[in-house]
């Protein structure tokens, strides 16, 4: 793929091969330029140890003959160089995708890095809000600030948690997208598309929002506006709610994505189905949306150990 130096170090038929892959990966899978940069780093360090390990660059046909002494020597590297359980899991599965992709195009054997065990890690659980402390901090986002910067950060966060948005899908809008519909199409990560409903809450504060900017709504041009025009940057919301979560007394983990999280959380404690959830946040595999479960059963033994009386 144009933009990513994969030369450094390796064969040329191992480069060629990169660049087939990455874009394999950019046309038919959709993955977007940050994903394309991480599987190109984590690839890019297991061919190097592999050419360091044995003593200088090797050609493509010489990768299906990676054992298991190599894969173990190459963790162990990772792991001695401080890379944590969870990243090399990551790398792991990227040379995994890579061999897999090899495997239909060259005659190589990919049974060992396929069967190849991952390091053991705990994944992280979404920090969700209570169902109060969503409704708190939103509120506190639109009194902070007077005029339409004040309604502008209320109808940024009302849809991070009214529609389940990532930030930069929120900020990604433009103003073909007002007024808003009963059913936004957002593009995601990766490319992928999902249909979103959209709550009158935050058609409403979208609507107030527009009213008041001085900045005219414009097809092609970002829905939300910084100060000076332009488009509204991230870190700005983040700043927000920080200064938000200090005014209420709310936990660090009290951030923008921590609406999105709290949608999620929300509609699976009110009897959501999970699978409805999975679409509605637009995550690939439902495993991810998995993690919400585990979020609603702590939650769950924690009101228990709390509220019975013989906990």
């Amino acid at each position: 793929m144009a933009g990513l130096d994969v030369s450094s170090g390796f064969s040329e038929g191992q480069q060629a091969a990169i660049t087939r892959w990455l874009d394999h990966l950019s046309a038919i899978k959709g993955c977007s330029p940050r994903t394309l940069h991480a599987y190109a780093a984590d690839l890019r360090g297991f061919l190097a140890f592999l050419s360091g390990y044995h003593g200088g660059a090797e050609g493509v046909a010489t990768l299906g003959q990676v054992n298991q002494t190599d894969l173990r020597a190459w963790m162990a590297h990772e792991r001695d160089r401080g890379l944590s359980a969870r990243s090399l899991a990551r790398a792991l599965s990227s040379v995994r995708n890579f061999m897999r992709w090899l495997a239909d195009r060259e005659e190589i054997d990919p049974t060992v890095v396929l069967q190849a065990r991952g390091p053991k890690y705990l994944r992280k659980l979404p920090r969700p809000l209570s169902v109060d402390g969503a409704a708190e901090v939103i509120a506190d986002m639109g009194a902070a600030r007077e005029g339409w910067v004040g309604a502008r950060d209320l109808a940024v966060t009302t849809l991070l948690y009214a529609c389940g948005l990532r930030i930069s899908e929120a900020l990604g809008l433009t103003g073909a997208s007002f007024p808003l519909p009963d059913v936004l199409r957002i593009t995601g990560k990766g490319g992928k598309e999902r249909l979103v409903p959209v709550l009158p809450v935050a058609r409403e504060a979208v609507a107030v929002y527009v009213r008041l900017c001085p900045y005219p709504v414009e097809r092609n041009e970002p829905l939300f506006r910084g100060t000076r025009g332009g488009a509204l940057n991230p870190r700005l919301i983040a700043l927000a709610m920080e200064q938000a979560r200090l005014r209420l007394g709310l936990p660090s983990t009290a951030t923008p994505h921590a609406l999105r999280h709290s949608f999620a959380t929300h509609l699976l404690s009110a009897g959501g189905d999970l699978r409805a959830i999975q679409e509605l946040l637009g995550h690939a595999s439902l495993s991810t949306t998995q993690a919400y479960t585990a979020v609603d059963a702590a939650r769950l033994m924690e009101v228990y150990a709390a509220s019975h009386p013989r906990a």
